[in-house]
């Protein structure tokens, strides 16, 4: 009974991952925009509600704020804006992985996410979403690929709680279904955590924040002898979600500045170096799958630039 009730609620996904990962066509694709729009997905973080798969469902979709190139402030920003848009919790943070890249950057961003919101947020509430499957042969099962070729990322797999899925179908009804079905995995994850959605303190200190915040627009609305109705609480709310700016996030102890950028500036060098010639192999040697591999032996230990 408890599930079925929740399932007629809004259901609140958040989407990450790195720059070119399939943010924007994962939205699109689960709010069911015909267009793949360019302006879908900003530089900051945006809000998105609608229906999908005959479901109220809310997208918060987030800049690539684990990359290295990311200044300071501008990350305790979009942490801020990702945290009071999809407050009170979401039910699921929806990672996208792309399949021919190396995954070391989505890595750092489970770290992240376990160091801000404990490790429930990876393990329980965190789904990896494949992107650019297209180097799958057509017969090719992804649950194949991976065990197979990709350790590091059946390794993100395992972190998530086994949690996983793609996107990329064949036509309109097999995309409809592929969303559906990734509804479905949502709900079981929520379920199997036992709580409506995911929640920590952090998240419960954005939610008393955007409410004290409500409540004084409201009054000053009042006071001005304005009526308030459905639209305005709406209007209210998105207005009280801007205003979440003074968190105490520890940034510095989020990404060290001893950490990422050196490593991964030689890693992309040497993605760059040895695609070069791999590229010129048969598909079936799996070009991108030896990268990661070669990855793999990386990820995990601070690289040092020759």
């Amino acid at each position: 009974m408890a599930t079925s009730c929740r399932l007629e609620a809004e259901l609140r996904l958040v989407v990450l991952g790195r720059a070119g990962a399939g943010k924007t066509s994962t939205v699109s694709t689960i709010m069911g925009l015909e267009q793949d729009g360019a302006a879908l997905i900003q530089e900051e973080c945006s809000k998105h509600a609608g229906q999908a798969a005959g479901r109220q469902v809310t997208v918060v979709s987030s800049s690539d704020w684990f990359g290295s190139a990311c200044i300071p402030e501008d990350r305790k920003r979009q942490l801020c804006s990702l945290l009071a848009l999809s407050s009170p919790g979401p039910h699921a943070f929806l990672l996208c992985v792309p399949l021919n890249q190396p995954a070391d950057g989505e890595a750092k961003a489970l770290d992240v996410l376990e160091q801000l919101l404990g490790p429930a947020a990876v393990q329980n509430n965190t789904v990896v979403l494949f992107t650019h499957t297209e180097e799958l042969d057509p017969e090719e099962r992804l649950e194949e690929y991976l065990l197979t070729w990709r350790k590091d990322l059946t390794e993100l797999v395992k972190r998530c709680g086994d949690h996983y899925h793609t996107l990329e179908a064949q036509g309109k009804t097999e995309t409809e279904e592929a969303v559906r079905e990734l509804l479905d995995k949502v709900d079981q994850a929520v379920n199997e955590s036992g709580m409506e959605h995911f929640s920590c303190q952090l998240y419960q200190d954005v939610e008393e924040q955007i409410q004290k915040r409500q409540e004084e627009i409201l009054k000053q609305r009042q006071a001005d002898g304005l009526n308030i109705d459905t639209e305005d609480l709406e209007a209210v709310r998105r207005e009280a979600e801007r205003g979440v700016e003074d968190l105490d996030l520890n940034v510095d102890a989020l990404f060290p500045c001893s950490d990422v950028p050196v490593s991964r500036s030689f890693l992309w060098r040497l993605w760059d170096m040895l695609s070069g010639w791999l590229w010129r192999l048969p598909k079936l040697v799996r070009r991108e799958a030896l990268l990661g591999a070669l990855v793999s032996l990386f990820v995990g230990g601070q690289l040092v630039e020759p």
